[in-house]
């Protein structure tokens, strides 16, 4: 009994599984048919089944495939058709029109003038030193094998000949009396003058206290300073102003005090800097030329005991400067000191900063040359 209910069981479920097997299999086969048909009708690029294909070869719908082509394909004929038409129209009627070409229009040119890269040569002084003797040296260079001429306080002195490298060398065999003098330079072919002059003092005392200042437009430059020392006492520089001040630069001991007399007359005191600079000014009025001077300047310790002393005695030579005077900065400098030494007040710092077209009147560097104007 018990086998025989085992055996309609299985017989029942093989049932079931055909019946599913043939159900999926006709869901299929309409999913299939669906899918077709909606291909047919929205994709002109879909193609038939191998069935559908023999079933088109063996009938007679030749005429009705033609219409599905054209209905398919109707607009790209459409365009081919249209581009061949503007094909066909250009070249019937624009082949032989006349072509119009519009050039813009081009300025004139402009011929500007060749500026010439030749710079003109102008006499020039290499040094101008007084010998021991008294005599003075001056050389310098000008064009090669040409006539330069030596002018001394505006007058011709001598006419020297420069060799095949534009060299010259001025001797003269008598010596220059003590005095100021301005020396310049003349292209005598061209007649172009220097560009700077040489300032030279020549003292009584000899070559050793004697002066030659090289004058350009960027300011001065020393070729022959005198040698005032003293130990460690050193002056480097004595500038007599047009507004009756005297101005003395040096070094010293930092932090000592170094004082000024003239004629024996006690004119004031300056601070050594802690980089062994000084500079003091005292107005001493008018100098009269020819009358004999003695400058007198003295280094202090702490305990005011004079340790060093420089004394500079000379005859007063005729003025031949102009309205300024150059100075060249040293380390520790500022321009309220310049002021005070040869302005006589700090406070026309600002003449020289203008003078000098320095915008920031607390910047200012060692070795830079500065005009100082000193008229009254």
């Amino acid at each position: 009994m018990a086998a025989t209910n085992i055996g309609k069981t299985k017989r029942s479920t093989d049932e079931m599984i055909n019946d599913a097997v043939n159900r999926q299999q006709s869901w299929l086969e309409r999913r299939r048919a669906f899918t077709r048909k909606f291909l047919r009708k929205f994709n002109v690029f879909s193609k038939d089944t191998k069935e559908e294909q023999v079933v088109q070869k063996t009938s007679n719908t030749e005429p009705r495939k033609n219409h599905k082509i054209v209905k398919s394909y109707w607009f790209p004929i459409l365009c081919a058709l249209l581009v061949v038409l503007i094909a066909v129209f250009i070249m019937l009627f624009r082949i032989n029109a006349p072509v119009k070409v519009i050039a813009p229009a081009v300025p004139e040119p402009i011929v500007k003038p060749v500026k010439s890269t030749v710079k003109q040569t102008t006499p020039s002084f290499d040094l101008v030193r007084i010998e021991k003797s008294g005599n003075i040296i001056i050389a310098g260079r000008n064009v090669r094998e040409s006539n330069i001429s030596i002018v001394v306080n505006k007058k011709v002195v001598a006419t020297e000949h420069t060799n095949k490298d534009g060299e010259f060398v001025y001797a003269p065999s008598d010596a220059l009396n003590p005095g100021n003098y301005v020396i310049s330079l003349i292209d005598t072919d061209k007649n172009i003058k220097s560009v700077d002059s040489v300032f030279v003092y020549i003292s009584e005392h000899g070559y050793e206290n004697s002066v030659s200042l090289l004058m350009t437009k960027d300011g001065s430059k020393i070729m022959q300073a005198p040698a005032l020392a003293d130990g460690d006492l050193i002056v480097s520089k004595i500038d007599y102003l047009s507004n009756g001040r005297i101005v003395i630069t040096g070094h010293a001991l930092p932090r000592l005090r170094v004082s000024l007399s003239l004629n024996d007359k006690y004119l004031g005191f300056a601070r050594v800097s802690d980089y062994k600079n000084f500079g003091l000014g005292a107005d001493v009025g008018e100098l009269k030329s020819g009358e004999k001077y003695k400058i007198n300047v003295r280094l202090h310790d702490g305990e005011g005991t004079t340790i060093a002393d420089i004394e500079h005695e000379f005859i007063m030579p005729e003025m031949t400067g102009d309205d300024n005077t150059f100075y060249t900065v040293r380390r520790g400098d500022c321009l309220w000191i310049i002021a005070r030494n040869f302005l006589r007040r700090g406070i026309l710092f600002t003449m020289i900063a203008e003078r000098n077209n320095i915008k920031n009147p607390d910047l200012i560097f060692p070795e830079q040359s500065l005009k100082i104007p000193v008229k009254n």
